[in-house]
């Protein structure tokens, strides 16, 4: 599956933001999708996380009441609404697929639950 991010940009301090990720192909409900970001000399780091159906999601604390993650499974995309964003929120915002079907919430949170990445949007919140 190809995974295209979009909707990137530069938002002050309190702002809002969405992004969103269109997947090809015609087995995009066969797959978990995953929000990550990676700021300059960092880690990549998880954000928010959307089982198949959309009927659970996880998040990091660090987004958690402020950050939505949905998917529209008929558009093949996920998005991410950003809210009350913060200067520490800038970063490089990766989608990512994964074949994960287990009942872990916790396997969400690890990079190597995801087999396939999009190339990124960058994510710039002015204070």
């Amino acid at each position: 599956v190809q995974l295209v991010e979009s909707g990137g940009g530069l938002v002050q301090a309190g702002g809002s933001l969405s992004v969103s990720c269109a997947a090809s192909g015609r087995t995009f409900i066969s797959y978990a999708m995953g929000w990550f970001r990676q700021a300059p000399g960092k880690e990549r780091e998880f954000v928010a996380a959307v089982v198949r159906s959309g009927g659970s999601t996880y998040y990091a604390d660090s987004v958690k009441g402020r950050f939505t993650i949905s998917r529209d499974n008929a558009e093949n995309t996920v998005y991410l609404q950003m809210n009350s964003l913060k200067p520490e929120d800038t970063a490089v915002y990766y989608c990512a697929a994964s074949p994960y079907r287990g009942y872990s919430g916790s396997q969400y949170f690890i990079r190597d639950t995801y087999n396939y990445w999009g190339q990124g949007t960058q994510v710039t919140v002015s204070s």
